[in-house]
């Protein structure tokens, strides 16, 4: 078990007034005991209460070689695991739950009163885990590094008639090359007009001179994520396409530059959408600022005009404004950054300036 973690998840479920606790998403308990499972329609859950209880309930299908030290209770496809729920839960007092843990485990501790109320767990984990220690942030910075050589290489392929899947071929053979998992999410690369959907399905669209090209991608390394934008033009672009670039890179700029500790994440959103609302282009600027990365790509927390919680040192997020012009073009520059006790670091390091490929 990781214990300083343990130690603060145990520390927030005391000041929330949650005495005990089920843990079930595989990213959730990953990070608390260093192992990850993907158990499917099965139950993996871990116990834990505010006594220093922790029991860690497997099915027999996922084998545990090493020590993890927690007490792990085992079951077979013959049993039904919450019995052994039932028997461990203090039936006397609340009981946090994750909020996504499937709906036929939860009904049948429901059926049989298991405790005293049934709570959503999911933000006494989630806030903890928005602030990376040590060991994270250096796996953050590996998978940022590794995602920086292999987006500059794909970009250094483009060459013209190459389609938009060529080029995410590139980038899962450069992750593959560097003993990552895979894609932390699936790879957006668009062309042209098809980058004015934010969330383009990359295709057979063929690169040809004057279009734009978009690449929204991340890798997975030791179960940690990264995710970066960069957007470059395929032979010289037109003073629209200058213009459009530049004010995002102004919005990614501006919004990195006020990041520091007790900066509210909806006044970094604020920052990045002034420059492109300023420049006339606000209601193509269709989506939050940015959002919370770890384990997940998408961790608990956004960079979003309703967030009014303060940015804290250890937290890291991306930056990602961005301005889709249907029919036309898109362009989005994305960085991650972590916050530092007196400002933020850019975990990303690939050139953003404006690049033109001969």
């Amino acid at each position: 078990m990781k214990e300083g973690r343990v130690k603060r998840i145990l520390e927030a479920m005391k000041a929330n007034d949650i005495p005990q606790m089920l843990v079930s998403s595989p990213a959730s308990i990953f990070y608390l005991t260093g192992k990850w499972i993907s158990p499917g329609e099965r139950m993996i859950t871990l116990y834990l209460n505010t006594k220093g209880e922790q029991k860690f309930i497997v099915n027999e299908l996922f084998p545990i070689n090493e020590d993890l030290g927690v007490d792990i209770l085992w079951y077979n496809d013959t049993m039904n695991p919450i019995d052994i729920l039932d028997k461990i839960i203090d039936h006397e007092e609340v009981l946090g739950i994750d909020k996504d843990w499937k709906a036929h485990f939860l009904i049948q501790l429901l059926d049989r009163n298991s405790a005293k109320k049934f709570v959503n767990g999911s933000p006494i984990v989630d806030r903890v885990r928005m602030r990376k220690d040590d060991e994270e942030i250096a796996l953050m910075k590996e998978a940022s590094r590794i995602n920086d050589i292999v987006v500059e290489k794909a970009i250094k392929s483009l060459k013209e008639g190459m389609t938009e899947k060529e080029v995410v071929e590139v980038l899962g053979k450069g992750y593959a090359e560097y003993g990552c998992q895979g894609y932390s999410f699936e790879p957006i690369v668009a062309f042209a007009a098809n980058a004015a959907d934010p969330h383009a399905e990359s295709g057979e669209q063929k690169l040809e001179k004057g279009m734009g090209v978009l690449i929204d991608t991340g890798c997975r390394k030791d179960y940690y994520c990264s995710d970066m934008t960069r957007c470059v033009f395929f032979g010289e672009p037109t003073e629209h396409q200058k213009e459009i670039f530049n004010t995002v890179l102004e919005a990614n700029k501006k919004a990195i530059d006020m990041i520091k500790p007790g900066v509210r994440f909806c006044d970094i959103d604020k920052a990045a959408r002034e420059v492109i609302e300023n420049k006339g282009y606000g209601k193509y600027f269709t989506h939050r600022t940015g959002h919370s990365i770890g384990i997940e790509t998408h961790d608990f927390g956004d960079v979003g005009s309703t967030n009014t919680d303060e940015v804290k040192p250890g937290m890291i997020f991306s930056v990602e404004p961005g301005i889709y012009l249907q029919g036309d073009m898109g362009v989005r520059i994305e960085d991650l950054v972590l916050v530092t006790e007196d400002g933020c670091e850019r975990l990303n390091h690939l050139n953003k300036e404006l690049v033109v490929i001969k």
